[in-house]
């Protein structure tokens, strides 16, 4: 069996302020940083990322020189109107409350629809695929909002039971054939 690594990035500024951060590029914070080098991580045979800097700079934190395959489909959902906002900015905008009643399944108003995510980061996640067949384990680090489709695609699951915070994620095994191994999903902590 190989072993499948979905890793959040490590905290940006927007993130500390509660923000959505999707197509904005922060890097990580001072808080971000510290938090990851503190954590321990699975050894990688593979590494993938999103091509955002918060992505690039946790993976460079975690795995030191090592090779990282960058798939420009594993970035993060582009939230349109609210990009760089937090709740309480947007709690008596219309659309926000128009967004929330719809149980966040719309699209954000001038950016993406959970749909849309959904067709970009499968198809990059399939993509990987072959490439870690031969590995023991693969790493992938991105978005909260990549990481919840993946989990909700492959285990038909409630997007929003996977929410994930940054430097955290989930495991699974991937038998050799390239399908998914046991039953299981497991988040870690470390």
């Amino acid at each position: 069996m190989k072993y499948i690594y979905l890793i959040r990035h490590g905290k940006t500024p927007g993130n500390e302020e509660k923000k959505y951060i999707g197509v904005t590029d922060e890097s990580l914070s001072d808080i971000g940083r510290k938090e990851i080098l503190s954590k321990k991580y699975p050894k990688a045979d593979i590494i993938f990322s999103s091509p955002m800097k918060r992505c690039l700079e946790t993976a460079a934190l975690i795995y030191p020189g090592s090779d990282v395959s960058v798939e420009e489909d594993f970035r993060e959902t582009d939230f349109g109107e609210f990009e760089g906002k937090n709740y309480d900015e947007l709690k008596n905008d219309p659309s926000y409350l128009k967004w929330i009643e719809n149980g966040g399944t719309t699209a954000f108003p001038g950016g993406e629809g959970r749909k849309s995510v959904c067709v970009r980061v499968m198809k990059a996640f399939r993509k990987a695929l072959p490439h870690i067949k031969e590995e023991e384990t693969a790493v992938f680090i991105v978005h909260g909002g990549t990481i919840m489709t993946i989990i909700s695609e492959l285990f038909n699951s409630n997007f929003y039971d996977h929410q994930v915070k940054n430097g955290m994620g989930y495991f699974f095994e991937l038998s050799p054939d390239g399908d998914l191994g046991g039953p299981y999903l497991r988040s870690f902590d470390r």
